[in-house]
């Protein structure tokens, strides 16, 4: 980690709310690496979430953002790194898990909600059996059990239950991503993982998704991490937030610290442009 990333992160640490202080980080990444070919997608970013904290992440287009989150969610393997969730049974780097100890390892653990549809959604399969196939994975085999948990994913994530046997290419985007929600959510997952959940959505639509997002981290305190390039989003959201630029973490704290009083250049300008 380079000098200038350690002493934004030992910032960040002193301003964190007062209940996280003395709790442990659910997920801790440390000196994350990728190239691909001759483009540096990450170099030395480290990262951490805390336990029912909301943390958001920004930047242009090729900043990194997504290809973190991708790593967040074991999509993707390191050129060097270290990434780790304080879990029961989980003491070593997760980087280093095989194929099917990542899959089994999200499948109960870490939901993501993807910006398209189509990479989170069989598309030609019911609402309620794409939550399904979530439980499945995890191992619940009785219809009626499928079944009603299904239903309870979709009613917590505010889908209308008389269309939960709809296909999701019959779907509004909005409702597509309710799906996707309801899938993340249905085994209660240590870590939900968001990316860019509003963007192509009418805004009335992009604040009904908001509105449940926040509902659902206030009602079961789920620890989230949301990628976005609106920082309208972010603002709504985030308890923190992490800026990144050409595969660098640039600067982090707290969201109204961030948007009131940005100290780096590149965050200044994403501000003011929005602003």
């Amino acid at each position: 980690m380079t000098l200038q990333n350690k002493t934004i992160t030992a910032a960040s640490m002193q301003q964190l709310p007062p209940q996280l202080m003395t709790t442990p980080p659910l997920l801790t990444m440390t000196d994350v690496n990728r190239r691909f070919g001759e483009v540096v997608a990450l170099q030395d970013v480290s990262a951490t979430v805390y336990p029912g904290e909301v943390l958001g992440i920004v930047g242009e287009s090729g900043s990194g953002k997504s290809t973190l989150l991708r790593m967040m969610n074991l999509e993707d393997t390191p050129d060097s790194g270290d990434y780790r969730l304080n879990l029961p049974g989980l003491d070593d780097n997760l980087f280093h898990l095989d194929r099917f100890e990542r899959r089994m390892l999200c499948a109960r653990q870490i939901g993501i909600v993807y910006q398209n549809p189509h990479l989170g959604l069989l598309m030609n399969h019911t609402s309620s059996g794409n939550v399904a196939e979530r439980l499945l994975i995890a191992g619940e085999r009785s219809f009626e059990a499928l079944r009603g948990r299904a239903r309870e994913a979709l009613d917590a994530s505010e889908f209308p239950l008389s269309r939960m046997d709809a296909r999701p290419m019959e779907l509004s985007g909005g409702m597509q991503q309710r799906v996707q929600l309801a899938k993340a959510i249905a085994l209660e997952p240590a870590l939900l993982l968001l990316d860019e959940p509003t963007t192509g959505l009418d805004v009335s639509v992009q604040a009904l998704v908001l509105d449940t997002l926040k509902r659902l981290q206030r009602d079961r305190a789920i620890t989230m991490v949301i990628v976005s390039h609106d920082l309208g989003v972010i603002r709504t959201m985030a308890d923190r937030v992490m800026v990144m630029r050409r595969g660098r973490v640039v600067e982090e704290g707290l969201v109204d610290q961030i948007f009131q009083d940005p100290q780096h250049e590149y965050t200044q300008q994403l501000v003011h442009a929005k602003l």
